[in-house]
């Protein structure tokens, strides 16, 4: 039987493109997105055309929504091999400038969302006693950025569950991989697709011209950067297939794809990753 492969996200951008990607190399799709009579029927249509991809109905800060869509595709094959959480939102703006209801609007899509899928996946998984969760973080989601805070702080968020789960699922042979993609030219960073912004503007006001003068800065310099490496989001659907392609057991638990970052991001994470074995060891010993 083929892999059943659940994907969030796939209207646009790296859900759309990876559906398209694993369709062709033979596996079975379920591509979820939101509103699929209405908004998003377009792409509903255009994804349910290719073969091996069944589109469903999912609203990831829905309780009901999530479970609907997972156990009715559970009911119809009885499995689901691989999870691919790339459903997000992004956002800017001061800190102190969102407020906390703009800010749990972002978190319900980043984080909670991903908590969602998880429980409803993973019963399913752990009978299985086999699985692939896949999460899209962000290329900063080590450290974070002036001006992104928030959206920064739910992708750290995912990172901390993939981490963490990565140990408690190790006995049900459930991998679970994170994947932070850098800058890439989406419907997320081209302003086509609505952010989750600050919507405090008299705070911003209150910050001056130096505050609005560093984050042109910051903005002006990641699209540059984007520019000049012709940073293509096909590499992030090829970065999925191979690692849904790799031997069970073997896939790292963060997979960083950032050009820009010429290995330096690959640097960050085995640095980290050597120094938390020496840290635990310490409580350990």
């Amino acid at each position: 039987m083929k892999k059943i492969i659940f994907i969030t996200g796939t209207s646009t951008g790296f859900g759309k493109l990876t559906t398209i990607t694993l369709s062709k190399a033979g596996y079975h799709i379920i591509a979820g997105m939101r509103d699929v009579a209405g908004k998003n029927a377009s792409p509903a249509q255009e994804l349910a055309a290719l073969p091996n991809v069944d589109v469903v109905e999912i609203d990831v800060t829905d309780d009901e929504s999530v479970k609907s869509a997972f156990t009715g595709v559970l009911a119809k094959y009885g499995q689901i091999d691989v999870l691919i959480n790339n459903a997000a939102v992004t956002g800017f703006g001061l800190l102190e400038a969102y407020s906390i209801d703009q800010i749990k609007k972002m978190f319900e899509v980043n984080f909670y969302g991903v908590i969602r899928t998880y429980q409803e996946v993973l019963p399913a998984m752990r009978k299985q006693k086999k699985g692939l969760i896949i999460n899209i973080t962000s290329g900063a989601s080590g450290h974070t950025l002036p001006f992104m805070v928030p959206y920064l702080a739910s992708k750290f968020g995912v990172e901390t569950i993939s981490e963490g789960l990565q140990d408690e699922l190790a006995e049900y042979n459930i991998e679970n991989v994170t994947i932070q993609p850098g800058v890439y030219p989406t419907e997320m960073t081209n302003g086509s697709k609505a952010g989750v912004h600050s919507d405090k503007p008299e705070i911003t006001t209150a910050y001056g011209q130096a505050a609005t003068d560093k984050f042109n800065a910051i903005g002006g310099a990641l699209f540059g950067k984007m520019a000049q490496y012709n940073m293509d989001p096909q590499t992030i659907a090829e970065g999925i297939l191979t690692l849904v392609n790799m031997q069970d057991g073997t896939r790292p638990l963060r997979f960083p794809l950032d050009a820009i970052a010429e290995g330096t991001d690959k640097e960050f994470i085995e640095a980290r990753a050597a120094n938390k074995a020496k840290w635990v060891a310490k409580y350990t010993a």
